[in-house]
């Protein structure tokens, strides 16, 4: 069984090697980025008609500026996200399960509230929905460790990629460290993630679904053939 490289951030990656292992795998948590919080203030508006969040990081960094929209209805990107609104004493209104472009799009007309990490992806309101976004923490570059890049070395692994910007950051540590792309296998939360990453890998694949369990079940039907 090849390693697989679980690159996201914690707390999730923990979360990630864990139902790896349950499902098998091999897992090798070697971390991208560290969240750390990004001071913020509340536009000057009472309004909001609901709470856009793309990542549990957003409620896990966001500070005391929180308060303020406390009461606001939260629209999740995803269950993960969703239960990290709740424990923190929000209401969920709804919770996606296809980006959050794809709430943006079911949207009843009012202004929103978008809070994102510094790396975001623009959204498209339809007509009648305005979305305010304000950076509420950022996702800071890590270095692949000396452990990861020898085990990287010595055969074939598969990477999992959660985003655009992890994509963009392990295609670069590979290059700098002269990690060949033939030798290593992506598994990718979503298309635009594998356009990130480019091409000249082993394979790159798709999940079939944007949650952390497709990408999972997709990695260990990649690991029979690596």
């Amino acid at each position: 069984m090849p390693p697989v490289l679980v690159l996201r951030p914690e707390p999730g990656n923990t979360r990630t090697c864990q139902a790896a292992r349950a499902l098998g795998l091999s897992p090798h948590g070697a971390p991208l980025f560290a969240y750390a919080a990004h001071a913020w203030h509340l536009p000057e508006a009472t309004d909001w008609r609901g709470l856009l969040i793309g990542s549990a990081a957003a409620i896990t960094h966001g500070g005391p500026a929180l308060e303020g929209v406390r009461a606001v209805p939260v629209h999740a990107v995803g269950a993960t996200t969703a239960r990290a609104a709740q424990s923190a004493g929000f209401r969920v209104a709804a919770t996606g399960s296809g980006g959050l472009q794809t709430i943006v799009d079911s949207l009843a007309p009012g202004r929103y509230l978008r809070l994102a990490g510094q790396a975001h992806v623009p959204l498209s309101p339809p007509p009648g929905v305005r979305i305010d976004d304000v950076v509420v923490y950022a996702a800071q570059p890590q270095p692949l460790d000396p452990a990861t890049i020898a085990l990287m070395r010595k055969g074939p692994v598969l990477a999992l990629l959660h985003s655009a910007q992890a994509a963009h950051h392990f295609a670069d540590q590979c290059a700098r460290n002269a990690l060949p792309r033939s030798a290593i296998a992506l598994a990718c939360l979503a298309p635009r993630i594998a356009q990130a990453a480019g091409e000249g890998w082993h394979t790159t694949a798709i999940a079939q679904s944007p949650e952390d369990h497709a990408v999972l079940s997709l990695a260990t039907q990649m690991c029979q053939r690596l």
